[in-house]
């Protein structure tokens, strides 16, 4: 089954938790904390493998998730580093942030990766956290949670030609000429369900060529099947037109060419902007001498007549296909403001932090302070202490105490729920 598009949460390791410890040894006097670090939590990491074909593998994974981190232990042992989920896709594959829209990554070399989400860090033993105000904390850190998104994958398959056209022109009979692919062939209309892509190979030269699914009219606003497929001619570097020049179905074949080249103007203008070719297929029908004449009186471009069917006039069209190629630089899929960047800039905030009250309930959201909420490890009283006084360096005790917060009212993070204390 071919499969280019799908929805999937990634959600990275959590670092492992730190260990609260202290060394007890004879004849080692005040022996001090001994708890060491949590490990790093995997990241996830999406990489191209020229193996593959289709995005099947993740249709059925709605979610993700890496490896934790191995917790700290005592006598100062760091705990060991999670692996790293690594998730191989096709070569041609784009990865978009679900809600945002922007691009992570657009995977075209064989072996190219990148981290789609990253994992935690270890949470801090008591050992790290000794400070000279207080060289034996009786206290350690929770690992941090790995980064949790939502992302698109979307599959557009890398080829240099693409041949579009209406359906039953002889696409797939081309197509299983030229190359080594075999593509279904039959006498009806959209026989064809997803791409097929082949290796045109010459004596000193290869490139590649897909065969897209029959596009018609309306193709761009969702009619057939085309529109599922226009994607993959982005990819390409030249657009090969084939059309049945014999009109056999009772068509116009410059109606024909004009209906292809509108769709794909109005999916992507840059579409019509690549360089492309006429090839004028089924020129053993009737008629079919007659149309070409009155279709080079309309249009300019370089236009080979074939019979695919009987293997006629396709030296010409690889031959001419292999130059195009050579000379054709690949597009640029995506700007540099369209793609993510891995720099990360840090802005001040006023608050990072905001407070709701509902009658005597007042909710605390904020990046920072559920971060600090779940790396927070309260099996100690100074644990609660410690937690307590970071919120007051952030000035949530100033804001509770100015929206009005009285003794015993209850301030809720996440789900859990404190009573207010002076």
């Amino acid at each position: 089954m071919f499969v280019d598009e799908v929805i999937v949460e990634v959600t990275a390791g959590s670092g492992g938790d730190g260990c609260m410890a202290f060394r007890r040894e004879k004849y080692i006097a005040m022996g001090g904390p001994f708890g060491g670090n949590g490990g790093k939590g995997g990241d996830i990491i999406f990489k191209a493998d020229e193996g593959l074909r289709t995005l099947i593998d993740l249709r059925y994974q709605k979610h993700i998730k890496g490896c934790s981190g191995m917790n700290g232990e005592g006598k100062n042992k760091n705990g060991k580093n999670a692996i790293d989920t690594v998730i191989k896709v096709p070569i041609g594959t784009t990865i978009k942030d679900n809600d945002t829209g922007v691009v992570i990554a657009d995977l075209v070399k064989n072996g190219e990766e990148v981290v789609v989400s990253y994992g935690g860090r270890g949470g801090r033993g008591n050992v790290t956290l000794a400070t000279r105000s207080n060289p034996c904390p009786s206290y350690c850190e929770r690992g941090e949670p790995g980064e949790s998104r939502k992302i698109k994958v979307e599959l557009r398959m890398l080829a240099d030609v693409g041949l579009v056209g209406l359906p039953s022109v002889g696409k797939s009979t081309i197509l299983s000429m030229i190359t080594n692919a075999n593509p279904k062939i039959a006498s009806y209309h959209f026989t064809t369900l997803s791409p097929n892509l082949g290796v045109v190979s010459t004596k000193d030269y290869s490139y590649t060529v897909a065969d897209l699914p029959g596009l018609i009219e309306g193709a761009s606003d969702g009619l057939g099947l085309g529109h599922k497929f226009l994607k993959h001619i982005e990819r390409t570097k030249i657009i090969a037109h084939v059309i049945d020049m014999s009109g056999s179905e009772g068509r116009i074949p410059y109606d024909d060419y004009l209906a292809i080249r509108n769709e794909l103007k109005k999916f992507s203008f840059k579409l019509v902007q690549k360089p492309e070719i006429i090839i004028a297929n089924k020129m053993d029908l009737e008629n079919s001498k007659h149309n070409l004449e009155e279709f080079k009186k309309k249009i300019q471009l370089p236009v080979f007549e074939i019979s695919a069917i009987h293997n006629q006039g396709l030296e010409k069209v690889i031959s001419a296909l292999e130059e195009l190629v050579k000379n054709t630089e690949p597009d640029v899929l995506f700007e540099d403001g369209e793609q993510e960047s891995h720099v990360l800039y840090q802005f001040k905030m006023e608050k990072p932090f905001t407070i709701v009250r509902d009658h005597n309930v007042y909710v605390i959201k904020g990046e920072s302070v559920e971060k600090l909420f779940k790396m927070t490890n309260f099996n100690t009283e100074e644990a609660l202490l410690r937690f307590s006084h970071k919120l007051r360096k952030m000035g949530i005790d100033d804001e509770l105490e100015r929206m009005g917060i009285q003794e015993g009212d209850i301030v809720r993070i996440l789900d859990y729920e404190f009573e207010y204390t002076k």
